[in-house]
């Protein structure tokens, strides 16, 4: 009995604290193309009774699907299927970006955030016809596969037969809830999951995509730095390692980072490296104005991905575009 209540403990301590600190305020009204809430608790997916271990168990990304009826398993696969099988091989000569933008929790701003995310970046880094979105529904659309870790390893390791890794560039954008033990899977009460550091630099490593630009956007966000860094990758986060983000009500469009680096910095035509700092000023301005601890975004840009950046960014369209949705900020 006392060993099942400190793996409680111990789960509650990795994981209850950050999905709070950007828990849903109210809730989407009913009707179609609306996402499932959470009602239950996020169930424990610790194995073992201490903390290590637990934080041991969360580096291997558990991933628990309960009660998806089996239809909605078989829709989700053909959606996925559809969208994987229309992605376009890459051009010998050419470095060709492959985009992947993701929600990972159903809460409907992730979805709509993720869905305008991927055609932000597929137009400045030219991804069309390899431009893959993986979001569930959003209170007005439910036409993509859900997003989960199972179906974006999927997709990298499908990405991955597809491009030339020696030559071609990842664009991944993801955006969820996160613990100070990764990114959160969390889709109504029938979906969990925790994507590790650790979990992702192994499939990269595994699937051998080294160029990579990677912006990951939730709470504690900053943990994936210490892994994934390379001097082939670019990677930017929504906050520090110890601090959370905001903006992720459920009814949002976007969430502060989301809003700041892909409505609004993207959208224009400067160095990434730039539109970072742009991105950071303007969430610290919001944060600022609200009285919230800072979120203090982070970004590393390796020495060699200035070579491959350099060129995919010097074929970035050289006009902005608007920003679309309701500010989060506002």
């Amino acid at each position: 009995m006392q060993r099942s209540v400190v793996a409680a403990l111990s789960l509650f301590s990795l994981l209850a604290s950050p999905v709070v600190a950007q828990d849903a305020e109210g809730a989407a009204d009913k009707g179609a193309n609306q996402p499932p809430e959470h009602i239950e608790p996020f169930p424990n997916l610790a194995i073992g009774s201490s903390r290590k271990k637990a934080q041991a168990s969360f580096e291997l990304s558990p991933h628990l699907q309960r009660a998806v009826p089996a239809k909605e398993m078989l829709k989700q696969q053909r959606r996925l299927n559809r969208s994987l099988d229309a992605l376009q091989r890459e051009r010998s000569g050419t470095i060709d970006a492959y985009v992947v933008s993701v929600a990972l929790d159903s809460d409907p701003v992730f979805a709509r955030e993720a869905r305008e995310a991927g055609k932000v970046l597929s137009r400045r880094y030219g991804g069309e016809g390899r431009t893959l979105v993986l979001a569930g529904p959003d209170g007005a659309r439910d036409d993509q596969a859900q997003g989960s870790i199972r179906s974006l390893l999927l997709s990298l390791a499908r990405i991955a037969e597809l491009m030339n890794t020696e030559e071609d560039v990842l664009v991944l954008y993801t955006t969820s809830h996160g613990a100070k033990v990764g990114l959160i899977n969390h889709y109504g009460d029938t979906e969990y999951g925790v994507l590790s550091p650790k979990r992702l630099a192994e499939v990269f490593e595994e699937l051998g995509i080294e160029r990579r630009l990677l912006i990951i956007s939730a709470c504690y966000s900053g943990v994936f730095i210490p892994e994934l860094a390379s001097t082939e990758t670019a990677i930017l986060t929504a906050a520090a390692a110890q601090r959370t983000s905001f903006g992720c009500e459920p009814d949002n469009d976007w969430t502060f980072y989301g809003d700041a680096m892909i409505n609004r910095a993207l959208r224009r035509p400067q160095p990434l490296a730039e539109a970072a700092k742009d991105a950071s000023r303007k969430v610290a301005q919001w944060e600022s104005k609200r009285r919230l601890l800072a979120s203090l975004p982070q970004s590393s840009i390796g020495s060699d991905a200035d070579v491959w950046l350099s060129q995919l960014e010097g074929r970035m369209p050289q006009t902005a575009t608007q920003p679309v949705g309701r500010s989060s900020a506002e």
